[in-house]
């Protein structure tokens, strides 16, 4: 990389570091949870908040887009002529926070601690959307311009699946034309291990409601004589595995394709301490599908899983019934070569077969996006891990995340470009989760990582 124009880059980010962890104070103090409509305001004030923070780093025609749904932000530089265009895509939208008691500090108040900025969004996904204003900000600033044309798309429902952004792609397929889209949406394989993600698996997901009686009834007059829904759920849901932890439902597994062997052997090599894990997710021990390893389960293999289960009397103390409904959050994590409408048709047949009798079952399905897998030896992702290299000292990893991120086959498909995933983010983020965190070494180092990226694209690895 050319020292110069990195060390330019590297004392401006040091010089204004306090002014940028003031910003990034200021993203992550907006609560915009997409999957809570009492959050609407607040994401459509994130997306003008980021707007007007891109047009004040010297990107141009910011702009707050509608797409049928909760708004996305645009914003470009294109005074490279010859030169490549890459489009970074984030999202702004956050998880809700809830349990907040769980939580040490509130999650909309980011403090920081023993080198790490605690926030809901820290890692997930506006530091690192941050992070890539930054770096566009400190080229802009040290060099006068950027060495490629940039453009940016921040979306604002990515933890709801992307539900209208495919659509959205489509329609401005010309204004998002690029060679590369760049991804920051990810993380690290471990602390000092920097990682290059080639594919992604897909999602999908149904609401279950088992109704029963027409209303919660008294346990001691009807306890033991109809059928109470909560129980009903219960088996429904044990029922959707073995008890190895395979996947029971019939047709879930039509069209995977298995992992191959040199995959396999290549994930096998990296680091990997099971017990240290352990420790990390607070289990006892790993468990699931029979014949694969931990990290195997975690990134190449399908699965389903009860995000949510309710029912019944939740307040202090008791109140003895049978409730009337209960209901469960599903989703389905899914690898190549499965179709998301086929997986949650078998998982839907499956759910209405097994219903006791006494009650029904009502579900909602939730549109998918598909998995995806690039070519790890592109040459945007040949130039992603010398940057890393560069930057981090350490040859990066390669390897699939368990993650989806919904929009990433619209892109490869309406598009044409390849993707590059290329993330900062660390297993000990507890994102999704309370107390989520961003570690600051890492903020640090990615910027400098993506402005390094955009010099090598841009051809100036000698300049």
């Amino acid at each position: 990389m050319p020292e110069d124009a990195l060390e330019r880059v590297s004392r401006h980010l040091a010089a204004q570091r306090a002014e940028g962890l003031a910003g990034l104070r200021e993203f992550l103090g907006i609560p915009s949870v997409s999957a809570l409509s009492a959050h609407q305001g607040d994401l459509r004030r994130a997306a003008g908040w980021l707007a007007a923070r891109l047009t004040g780093a010297g990107l141009e025609h910011a702009a707050v887009l509608e797409t049928g749904g909760h708004p996305a932000v645009y914003a470009d530089w294109l005074h490279a002529p010859g030169r490549p265009t890459a489009l970074v895509y984030g999202h702004y939208d956050v998880q809700p926070a809830d349990p907040l008691e769980l939580w040490t500090s509130p999650p909309f108040a980011a403090v920081e601690r023993g080198g790490r900025l605690y926030a809901r969004g820290a890692a997930d996904d506006k530091g690192q959307v941050w992070m890539h204003l930054l770096a566009a900000e400190a080229l802009l600033r040290t060099g006068g311009g950027l060495p490629l044309n940039l453009k940016f798309i921040i979306e604002g429902e990515e933890e709801i699946g992307s539900t209208h952004l495919p659509a959205f792609v489509e329609a401005q397929r010309e204004p998002l034309a690029a060679d590369v889209v760049v991804i920051s949406d990810s993380g690290f394989y471990a602390p000092g291990l920097p990682a290059i993600s080639y594919g992604l698996r897909g999602l999908c997901g149904l609401e279950l409601t088992v109704r029963g009686p027409e209303r919660d009834l008294h346990s001691g007059e009807y306890g033991g004589a109809v059928q109470n829904p909560a129980h009903a759920l219960a088996e429904l849901v044990a029922g959707l595995h073995d008890g190895q932890g395979r996947v029971a439902v019939p047709g879930f597994y039509d069209g995977v394709r298995e992992p191959e062997a040199q995959e396999r052997a290549a994930l096998a090599r990296l680091p990997f301490d099971e017990a240290a894990w352990c420790r990390e997710a607070g289990v006892p021990e790993g468990f699931g599908e029979p014949g694969y390893s931990t990290l195997e389960r975690c990134r190449l293999r399908p699965t389903v899983e009860v995000n949510g289960l309710w029912s019944g009397f939740l307040g202090e103390g008791s109140k003895t019934i049978v409730p009337a409904q209960a209901h469960a959050k599903l989703t389905c994590r899914l690898v190549p070569d499965q179709d998301p409408a086929q997986v949650l048709a078998a998982v839907r047949a499956d759910l209405v077969r097994r219903c006791p009798p006494g009650v029904r079952a009502e579900i909602t399905l939730r549109e998918g996006s598909p998995a995806t897998l690039v070519a790890p030896d592109s040459a945007y992702i040949r130039a992603a891990a010398r940057a890393l290299r560069r930057v981090f000292g350490v040859e990066p990893a390669f390897t699939r995340m368990g993650g989806s991120i919904g929009v990433v086959p619209a892109f490869t498909a309406v598009l044409g470009a390849p993707v590059v995933l290329m993330g900062f983010g660390l297993p000990q983020d507890h994102i999704h989760s309370p107390d989520e965190s961003l570690d600051l070494g890492n903020y640090d180092g990615g910027q400098r990582a993506i402005a390094a990226y955009w010099l090598e694209l841009g051809g100036q690895a000698g300049a």
